[in-house]
């Protein structure tokens, strides 16, 4: 009984490891030594860095030219895998990492509390009703993840070109038009087609510069479930699926609303891929990085949806801070020594709040409800006119 328990734990802490593109703050001036934080693990922290012939592609889209990001470009720092670059002329920018597959091999028991933690529901449900709860698995997993950031005032359309990754994100509008309070509608690809309901997850943290808005005009969700702010990791509630990465994990019920999308409280991902490293009973994505177990498995706030038949979904940017989005594909395959194949994704963006109005406090010089100042100032002349006429005709 204890060594399941011992099992099951290592399976909790060691299944997943989602992988971020992650910046301190998301607008910086052009010309600027900048950086950005690949994390192998949870948003909040990284587990492992990133070998450089994992990566299949490393680029930077700017001003409607891209750019490969050169192994001397990237350095280390502890478990985080660090780009360095210098920021090119004012525009929308992205940033995108695309790796390697790798499979890893499950036993059958293993493998269903792997779908449980990581909340890869669907597959779950699939498995019961086909009977098929008692086979291993051995999944194929790779990962494609992306950041948008703002170099100087200028916007461009750089946001809204597809990468060409397996699996990727592309909002629907610029996130830098946009403010605390709107809503950011963002198209999730399969193999250039529209996904049609995948789960999707959606958080943020705040800024290490900026400040986050409780009152009602900036917040507009507490009312979605997310897992540990998106991520589940090693050390705060991670399933380590490879040497990268981390994938959070649900469980609850999803609300389908009117719009196609649907508010869900499972874990992080159904329909979801798992990365898991080749060769061990946890759930490691990825062999050739280790993680460490240290935090429980935990879940926190954040928005759980589905992408309609459009492939959408529509995330309410309900604070400031750095957003980011999640999801794990993870289907059956016909391929040769393999019998499931899945896609992680990611996707990262800061969003701020307008300065038209401050805090939306609105600047007028009218009392709510009473006499507006310039009514005022005239009924005051005309009585000082009035009194200075009556006072030269005495005279």
């Amino acid at each position: 009984m204890k060594i399941k328990l011992i099992v099951l734990l290592c399976l909790v802490l060691l299944c997943s490891h989602d992988m971020y593109l992650k910046m301190e703050g998301y607008f910086i001036e052009s010309n600027e030594e900048a950086t950005i934080h690949l994390y192998n693990g949870t948003f909040e922290r990284s587990e492992n860095v990133i070998d450089r012939d994992r990566m299949l592609d490393a680029s930077l889209l700017g001003n409607g030219k891209r750019f490969k990001i050169t192994d001397d470009q990237w350095t280390e720092k502890d478990s985080i895998t660090i780009l360095n670059f210098v920021s090119g002329e004012s525009g929308t920018w992205v940033a995108g990492v695309s790796t390697k597959a790798r499979s890893i091999e499950l036993g059958a028991e293993d493998f269903n509390n792997y779908l449980e933690h990581d909340g890869v529901t669907d597959m779950l449900e699939w498995r019961r009703e086909n009977n098929v709860m008692d086979q291993d698995a051995v999944e194929k997993y790779s990962k494609h993840v992306k950041a948008i950031f703002q170099v100087g005032d200028k916007r461009t359309y750089d946001w809204s070109t597809s990468l060409g990754y397996p699996i990727e994100f592309i909002p629907l509008k610029n996130p830098y038009d946009l403010h605390t309070g709107d809503t950011l509608a963002v198209k999730l690809l399969r193999d250039g087609k529209p996904l049609v309901n995948q789960l999707v997850y959606a958080d943020h943290v705040a800024a290490k510069h900026g400040h986050s808005h409780t009152n009602k005009e900036h917040s507009h969700a507490s009312e979605d479930h997310s897992h540990d702010t998106s991520e589940h990791s090693h050390q705060e509630t991670d399933h380590s699926h490879g040497d990268e990465e981390t994938t959070d994990s649900a469980h609850g019920h999803n609300h389908e609303h009117e719009d196609g999308t649907v508010h869900s409280h499972e874990p992080a991902s159904t329909n979801d891929d798992h990365h898991h490293d080749a060769s061990t009973k946890n759930h490691s994505h990825e062999s050739s990085e280790e993680a460490t177990v240290s935090e429980s498995h935990t879940h926190a706030t954040g928005q759980e949806l589905r992408t309609n038949n459009e492939g959408i979904v529509n995330v309410r940017l309900s604070e400031d801070g750095i957003w980011y989005l999640r999801t794990i594909h993870l289907v059956t395959t016909d391929e040769a020594d393999l019998t499931h194949e899945s896609n992680w994704a990611t996707l990262t963006f800061e969003i701020t709040h307008s300065h038209d109005t401050e805090d939306g406090v609105d600047h007028t010089h009218e009392e709510d409800g009473g006499i507006p100042s310039y009514v005022f100032w005239l009924v005051s002349l005309l009585i000082v006119g009035g009194l200075f006429l009556w006072f030269n005709k005495k005279k």
